[in-house]
């Protein structure tokens, strides 16, 4: 399985619609749609009568996006961090599942915001607390607390940002508008998880590989009891998926 086969496969699991239905109307707007992947949102936001401009880093995912044939929608390879101004300003920015690789993120968003119309609308959606599943056993538990510590530290990904988007949209100087906690048949549930959601999780941990280098001789440890737990006929999940909507109040 292709990580393009995963992003084509979350969509099923994801409330999309719910998250569509808080923006404000895109009709005849210009969005980015920033870590677009295979243009699975583009796809809607094109529906819904909106220009995208779809920005990823993976030339791969880039690919599949562009054989879309998609019209009035346009992928390039950038990199989030460092976009380069427009020729003309955006009214709103889609960000899905990216945030969490910016442990800084204000310093992100104030680059952002920039590229947004005053009046403009964000929508972050993240997950929070990504390995947050039991039944594990405390040493795993521990673990991958650490992991997550370190790659904070690294300013390589933060596993606990859905709970922080909200201070760090106000701290870039964003009103947000509405903030929600979205259901999500693969990062957020209770029970057994389906057959193709372990599959999905197989697939994630394994090419998790600064995962793998930090656990050294237990990650497959690691790996078996979270599968396990995602399994279990009493599974419980504290992982949540958190989504923000806010405004570019002015210039910035």
């Amino acid at each position: 399985m292709t990580l393009a086969d995963e992003y084509r496969n979350q969509t099923r699991w994801r409330e999309w619609l719910r998250l569509f239905e808080m923006l404000p109307s895109v009709d005849g707007s210009t969005v980015l749609d920033l870590g677009c992947a295979v243009g699975d949102q583009a796809v809607e936001l094109v529906a819904r009568g909106a220009r995208v401009i779809g920005i990823d880093a993976n030339e791969a995912l880039l690919e599949v996006a562009r054989a879309r044939g998609l019209r009035d929608a346009e992928f390039r390879r950038e990199d989030l961090r460092a976009l380069a101004p427009s020729a003309a300003e955006v009214d709103g920015i889609w960000c899905s599942f990216a945030a969490a690789y910016f442990p800084r993120l204000g310093e992100v968003l104030r680059s952002w915001q920039k590229l947004l119309k005053p009046g403009g609308w964000i929508m972050l959606t993240e997950v929070d607390d990504l390995f947050g599943h039991e039944p594990l056993d405390v040493e795993v538990k521990a673990i991958l607390r650490a992991y997550g510590e370190a790659a904070i530290a690294a300013n390589r990904h933060d596993f606990q940002m859905g709970r922080k988007l909200r201070g760090h949209l106000e701290d870039a100087g964003f009103s947000v508008t509405t903030s929600r906690t979205l259901g999500d048949k693969e990062l957020s549930f209770d029970g057994p998880a389906d057959s193709d959601v372990l599959e999905a999780w197989a697939a994630r941990l394994e090419r998790m590989k600064t995962l793998r280098d930090f656990c050294g001789a237990d990650f497959e440890r690691v790996r078996e009891q979270l599968l396990g737990a995602l399994a279990h006929r009493e599974h419980h999940s504290t992982a949540s998926v958190r989504c923000c909507v806010a405004t570019r109040s002015g210039r910035g």
